[in-house]
């Protein structure tokens, strides 16, 4: 059984990350730690956690924990990535897990170099749902894709919500923007070449509220939009010449709706649906990272991949600023 220790008490960890560590079959939670100690109890009272730690450094020093899952604000991934690594703990680091694709070069560094796992938690790449994408686009479901199709949005207007804060990494592309891009590079198996972009901030926070995208993939493109301060809203349709595939509830599994997949034929004659009774994302993403560690199993999401996605993001950025096309 993998230990973990939870690097901070972050609501996803409370809502998503305990609860499927503590459903998995493979690992479980030895601590939690806060820079508040009475913070630490209270969450490990309330999950019946052994160990509760006043400082993330106290946990890391721990013998009883092998791996740490990390929720902390984005700003802050980077380094508490590389300290875990250098005290030999495993990694598993909340998306977006750096600021830009440069810093990332540092955490495959300090993995290397310490011998550990490190891997930036998507779990949609775990669910069954986007693998079964992935095999009707190689089984040729609906023909040549030529459109991905994409949209995510919330309404979020906390100031004191770190995703409304620049200096904690906050701001729509690095939150939710890194989805659309992770689903449909993992699901094409294929890498943007250049990218149109704009964006804009609110005037208040300074972060990014709303952006739209268009990517050229060579043989498809991907069109998608994203915001902080819109209706709550998520979508991906995979248009090919054959037939499209729509994925209901893309990435907050249930929340938006049943987790479907509809394929439907070009002259709207015929449609499959596949539908997945609650996947369990978090907890397949918990316990592959835990047997990629045990079992030495290469299930994970590798941070080349986290790289390469990241660096997608930067581009767009760099599109929001210009007139024109910009290279990834």
């Amino acid at each position: 059984m993998l230990r973990f220790g939870i690097l901070s008490t972050a609501a996803i960890a409370q809502r998503n990350v305990i609860p499927a560590i503590l459903d998995a079959d493979n690992c479980v939670i030895e601590g939690i730690a806060s820079r508040d100690l009475a913070r630490a109890r209270a969450v490990a009272d309330r999950f019946l956690i052994p160990k509760a730690f006043g400082s993330y450094e106290e946990m890391l020093s721990s013998d009883d924990i092998d791996a740490v899952y990390i929720p902390l604000p984005t700003a802050y991934h980077i380094e508490w990535a590389i300290k875990a690594a250098q005290a030999g703990k495993h990694v598993l680091c909340e998306k977006p897990i750096a600021l830009n694709a440069q810093q990332i070069d540092d955490v495959i560094a300090a993995r290397d170099k310490y011998n550990v796992v490190i891997s930036e938690a998507f779990m949609i790449t775990y669910s069954p749902v986007w693998h079964k994408v992935r095999e009707l686009l190689a089984n040729g479901a609906i023909g040549e894709l030529k459109h991905v199709q994409g949209a995510f949005c919330y309404f979020n207007d906390n100031p004191n919500d770190m995703r409304n804060i620049v200096e904690l990494g906050g701001g729509g592309l690095l939150d939710i923007g890194v989805y659309p891009t992770i689903a449909t590079r993992f699901s094409t198996g294929l890498e943007p070449i250049r990218v149109r972009a704009t964006l804009e901030r609110d005037p208040r926070y300074g972060t990014d509220t709303y952006s739209t995208v268009l990517a050229d993939f060579g043989g498809f493109d991907l069109s998608f939009y994203v915001s902080t301060q819109l209706a709550e809203r998520q979508m991906m349709v995979f248009h090919g010449k054959n037939g499209f595939i729509e994925v209901k509830s893309p990435f907050n599994a249930n929340c938006w709706g049943p987790e479907e997949i509809e394929v439907t034929t070009r002259d709207h004659t015929q449609s499959v649906i596949y539908r997945f009774q609650d996947s369990r994302q978090y907890r397949l993403e918990v316990e592959a990272f835990a047997r990629s560690i045990t079992n030495k199993e290469k299930e994970v999401l590798p941070l080349e991949s986290s790289r390469l996605n990241q660096a997608f993001i930067d581009a767009i950025f760099r599109a929001s600023k210009v007139d024109g096309w910009e290279t990834v």
